[in-house]
């Protein structure tokens, strides 16, 4: 191999090392990878920039801007209050995911995700379930929805635009629906059977009833009338009489990381953890303030709703301390206490770094509360029947996305085009605001789409693509195409759940194509697998956002994905095998 090659390489597993540790965001993983591959020669500069203009990252765009205009709007709302009258946890599991995998084939999957995220956990509050039991089929009906059809999900749009760059012809709107329909109803069929027994019963995070999603931290401070006074925190005995566990006393400047035998002063600031429900009456019994409330004290009158917010995947929330997101003067939100899965946090919450998952609980103003709602950095972790949706914006939105569906799948327009003009006049109608787009596209999407393609690009001009074809080829021998279609399948779900589905695309399709010529066959049916080995990650919480939602909010391990995971990717890839070459034949 060339030292380019070479070069390419190491480009490659570096930014799988960097995709797999999650300590830097994947658009500037990208960017990274980008920045190597033009300093070295590698690809030139338009063609370093040809990414950004590419028919896939347009129509990723516009999708995201559709799907927003569906979810402000309030078309799911029917729906969502129609799941609501259901009683029963088995029920509420196959409606959710009856419901979501049809829309997950025309809506972003996180979009869906969460809007019927808060709904689930009320439901199962209300009826005494674990979470567990609901959420990860949830997410995982979104992925089988999303590749349902080509503009399910933005690595089915990936991956037409990049076999047409290898001369394929482009894939119809619903060539993935009659496979994707078969392996929907074979992974619901699973996971209420087998996947159901697989299941966690009981999880850290089930809601106890008032709706407290875990343990809290909050700050209280000692004022001049609260009996605590002068006792030691050891003889106050919180945890036997409230329930709440001290991990810190803050005077002055100074931090007393064991503070059980300090006696409390005026003015002193108590770090505690426990249920929200236990920290109100030990605060109230004990005369205390809330340190973050008497900050952001209001001199007015306005009605304040309690409300959970989740820092979402994807958030510019993540990495950042409170006072710097600016909920206070942005939502007139004040923070009174966070939660964090699997951790105890320790520092004041003004200083604490916020993480994907973070469960903040905030007092808010009512006015405040439809806004951020419509905020993709939080999950508003409760019901939604207050949001001020007009059904006439509801149908007009509906309408708009049937009419790009239409003109998209009729051929009438280029599906980018086609999209486009649904976000514009989505746009024009009101069914978001000037700004909301803006807001709502995932932007890091768009950068490690337009940064990410070159990369496929140098493993084609550097031969790379040649020399793995070559090694698998000696792998699989004279076994057949089935043989080198599942090889493939497995690769693109191994790369997958490493580095997410995009970079696994665009890795993946030329190699697929190369391999395809080698075993004698239409690179078509291997293109097609890869695409849906792509978009059905099931084994990692890492591997697609719809499960790290699912992860954080549901309390659950990394090996519970992996116990019900695998056996349903061993599901898909067994029908595939059989399905693919059937659908688009090896010699046609």
């Amino acid at each position: 191999m060339s030292w380019q090659a070479w070069a390419t390489v190491a480009i490659i597993v570096g930014a799988m090392a960097l995709f797999a540790s999650e300590k830097v965001r994947i658009d500037l993983v990208a960017l990274l990878a980008l920045a190597a591959l033009v300093v070295l020669g590698i690809v030139t500069p338009e063609e370093a920039l040809s990414g950004f203009s590419n028919e896939a990252t347009v129509t990723v765009a516009a999708m995201f801007a559709l799907s927003l205009g569906i979810e402000r709007s309030g078309a799911l709302e029917p729906l969502t209050r129609l799941l609501m009258r259901i009683r029963k946890p088995w029920l509420l599991t196959l409606a959710m995911m009856l419901a979501i995998a049809p829309l997950g084939a025309f809506v972003k999957n996180i979009a869906l995700v969460a809007t019927f995220l808060p709904l689930a956990l009320r439901v199962c509050q209300r009826t005494g379930t674990s979470p567990a039991r609901v959420l990860m089929p949830m997410a995982y009906a979104a992925q089988m929805g999303g590749v349902c059809t080509l503009i399910g999900t933005s690595s089915n749009l990936l991956t037409d635009s990049l076999a047409q760059k290898h001369g394929l012809p482009p894939f119809g709107v619903f060539e993935f629906t009659k496979l994707g329909a078969l392996l929907a109803v074979a992974g619901m069929a699973y996971l209420m059977t087998i996947g159901r027994r697989l299941l966690p019963r009981k999880i850290d995070a089930t809601l106890p009833d008032g709706g407290d999603v875990g343990k809290y931290v909050t700050e209280l401070v000692v004022g001049e009338d609260s009996p605590l006074l002068g006792t030691r925190i050891a003889d106050a005995q919180l945890g036997d009489k409230y329930g709440v566990y001290p991990l810190e006393l803050l005077r002055g400047e100074r931090r007393m990381w064991s503070p059980r035998e300090q006696q409390l002063a005026i003015g002193d600031v108590l770090l505690v953890r426990g249920d929200w429900d236990k920290i109100e009456d030990f605060q109230r019994r004990a005369r205390l303030r809330n340190a973050p409330e008497q900050h952001y004290a209001r001199v007015d009158d306005r009605s304040r709703v309690l409300a959970e917010l989740m820092v979402a995947p994807g958030s510019p929330a993540e990495g950042r301390r409170l006072a710097e997101i600016g909920l206070d003067w942005r939502y007139r939100a004040t923070v009174l206490a966070v939660h964090r899965r699997g951790q105890v946090l320790r520092d004041k919450l003004s200083n604490t770094d916020l993480a994907v998952g973070d469960v903040l609980l905030a007092l808010v103003d009512e006015g405040g509360m439809p806004k951020l709602r419509a905020d993709d950095a939080f999950i508003v972790l409760s019901e939604r029947d207050d949001a001020r949706s007009s059904m006439r914006k509801a149908w007009l939105a509906a309408a708009i996305m049937v009419a790009v569906v239409v003109a998209s799948g009729l051929h009438w327009l280029p599906i980018p085009i086609a999209a486009l003009c649904g976000a514009t006049a989505m746009a024009l109608t009101g069914c978001f605001g000037r700004k909301d787009v803006y807001e709502g596209i995932d932007w890091k999407i768009i950068i490690l789409l337009g940064a990410i393609l070159p990369l496929g690009l140098a493993i084609e001009k550097t031969g790379l693509s040649t020399v793995v074809v070559q090694g698998a080829m000696g792998l699989v021998g004279s076994h057949g195409p089935l043989a080198a279609l599942l090889m493939v399948y497995l690769l693109t779900a191994l790369l997958t759940e490493l580095m997410g589905h995009n970079p696994s695309v665009v890795l993946m399709v030329g190699i697929a194509v190369t391999v395809a010529h080698a075993a004698h066959a239409d690179p078509r049916p291997f293109v097609v697998a890869v695409a849906f080995a792509a978009a059905t990650s099931f084994a990692t919480p890492v591997g697609y956002p719809t499960n790290t939602m699912v992860y954080y909010a549901g309390g659950y391990r990394f090996t519970d994905f992996m116990k019900v995971g695998i056996p349903l990717i061993a599901l898909f890839c067994a029908l595939s095998m059989w399905l693919i070459p059937e659908l688009w034949p090896f010699h046609p």
